[in-house]
């Protein structure tokens, strides 16, 4: 009787907790049995371990196996335990020594021919171990440039179970094997140009530099061919690169949801999901394995839903409580599941059902209700989120003329993320020691008390529009959130009356 013990990593959402993997193998009925609330993948691992084993050249005995996952009540799911279960029962059976596995963590799915497929999550799985105070993995070799990404542990790569009984002192004989590669993402085509190439609209350009240089979240309403497409694409250009931490979160939920990481993500990422979108699509789910959605995957970046009253209105306040909190707790009856959702909203949507409701050149066919049943379907509590709601005209026969004579005049991509990037180092400045990044991360109990309160003479359009319930109090504090983003862009200091109008006015000026 014998008794091996290795580590995994089970991950719920972002986090992750250790799991010790102990096999016991007896002098019994030969059988095998994996305990420890594992899901039906995982239970099925006991045949791929077997098949996998056998056709490397290191079989199981022919014993009574038993393999624990500890602790046994928390729930397992997915098939990267693969390697841990079958190293700990060849170090229980005495291939290895059981002294040589047990302080490092194993990853990595076995195929039937004893290689190692390359696994999703591996770095938070990594990261979630590193915490508890472990640095010795072995992992897939189509992770290796994924493990690389942790700093302070020592990695081994393996391309099958064999090289994994060899790096831990096993004495067989050693086969060269091609490597299991993750497949590569589908590729995405993002739009890619210049904000000079915006036609027009100066407010809306503003308004996107506004919404990039504070981190808020911004609504465009406006008939088709007005551009609001167009500028959302742009937005993620005119935002500065992912901080160590943003990009390291960024990286983990790409991971999770099965895309290849090649490198650390620095880039704000853009996702912009169709209308037809469920809500665990949107914010995250699953019945079995709870996978990260798109606002998820958006985090450090941009969650642009185009034509957004088209989406179901239950799919929509999904958003509230992340775009609240900055993070997405999904319940399971035993499990929960945490993910990032720091990311800046973009809604985009027609004034009404056939988009010409405020046209000059073509007449709006629908009636009042249909007009005000469409933008209902955007809440109330929804849109008191959303810092920023503007107008966006169509642009003129004028305005494409004036810019074709005169492409000086336009703001560029460059110019504009020179402007981020010299606002956001004055709110750094300013928010240094707070723990908050951006101006849109400011409490509003902050911004009305201390040094950081406005004079009343500053605050008494805001104060009037409060008191006649035009404005709610957590639109109250989104203005100012605003008024110091925009004194930010103009060099710093206090935000101004004129500061305090012009954020008022990017708040309501949308309002019939």
């Amino acid at each position: 009787m014998m008794v091996a013990r290795t580590l995994s990593v089970a991950l719920l959402g972002m986090t992750g907790a250790l799991v010790e993997v102990e096999a016991h193998i007896a002098n019994a009925i030969p059988g095998f049995q994996l305990i420890g609330l594992p899901d039906a993948a995982l239970s099925d691992a006991k045949d791929r371990v077997k098949a996998a084993a056998a056709n490397d050249g290191s079989p199981l005995p022919a014993k009574k196996i038993v393999v624990n996952l500890s602790p046994a009540g928390l729930p397992k799911q997915g098939t990267a335990y693969d390697l841990a279960i079958a190293v700990a029962v060849l170090a229980a059976e005495g291939v290895v020594k059981a002294s040589a596995i047990d302080s490092v963590v194993h990853l990595g799915e076995l195929s039937l021919d004893g290689r190692v497929r390359p696994m999703s999550g591996l770095l938070p799985a990594m990261v979630a171990a590193r915490a508890a105070g472990h640095t010795r993995f072995v992992v897939p070799a189509g992770n290796a440039r994924e493990a690389a990404l942790v700093p302070g542990v020592e990695v081994n790569t393996v391309t099958s179970l064999r090289e994994a009984l060899i790096l831990h002192g096993a004495r067989v004989p050693a086969i060269e094997v091609p490597p299991l590669v993750q497949r590569p993402a589908p590729t995405i085509e993002t739009p890619e140009g210049d904000l000079a190439d915006v036609v027009g609209n100066p407010d809306a350009v503003e308004a996107l530099v506004v919404a990039a240089a504070g981190g808020h979240h911004l609504l465009l309403l406006g008939p088709p061919g007005a551009g609001k497409t167009m500028l959302a694409h742009r937005l993620p250009a005119i935002l500065p690169d992912l901080d160590d931490e943003q990009a390291l979160v960024a990286t983990s939920v790409s991971s999770l949801a099965g895309r290849p990481v090649e490198g650390l993500i620095t880039r704000p990422p853009l996702e912009s999901p169709h209308h037809t979108s469920s809500a665990a699509a949107l914010v995250g789910g699953g019945s079995k394995v709870i996978r990260p959605g798109a606002a998820a995957r958006a985090s450090g970046g941009v969650l642009f839903l185009d034509e957004a009253p088209e989406f179901p209105a239950a799919v929509l306040d999904a958003l509230r409580q992340p775009l609240e909190s900055g993070s997405i707790t999904i319940h399971r009856a035993a499990a929960v599941a945490r993910f990032p959702a720091r990311f800046q909203l973009v809604l985009a949507a027609n004034p009404c059902p056939c988009g010409q409701f405020g046209a000059s050149d073509i007449a709006c066919t629908c009636t009042p209700i249909a007009r005000r049943r469409y933008l209902a379907r955007l809440s109330g509590p929804l849109l008191d989120r959303v810092d920023l709601q503007l107008r966006v005209a169509r642009v003129t026969t004028a305005a494409v003329r004036l810019a074709a004579d005169d492409r000086q005049g336009s703001l560029s991509t460059a110019e504009a993320r020179s402007r981020v990037e010299r606002a956001r180092e004055i709110a750094a400045a300013r928010l240094g020691g707070t723990g908050w990044k951006t101006n849109a991360e400011v409490p509003g109990s902050r911004l009305r008390a201390g040094a950081w309160r406005l004079p009343p003479a500053t605050t008494a359009p805001l104060d009037r529009a409060l008191e006649r319930g035009t404005l709610t109090m957590r639109g109250y504090d989104r203005v100012l959130r605003v008024a110091w983003t925009l004194a930010d862009l103009a060099g710093g200091g206090t935000p101004t009356p004129e500061h305090l109008g012009w954020a008022l006015y990017l708040r309501r000026s949308v309002a019939t």
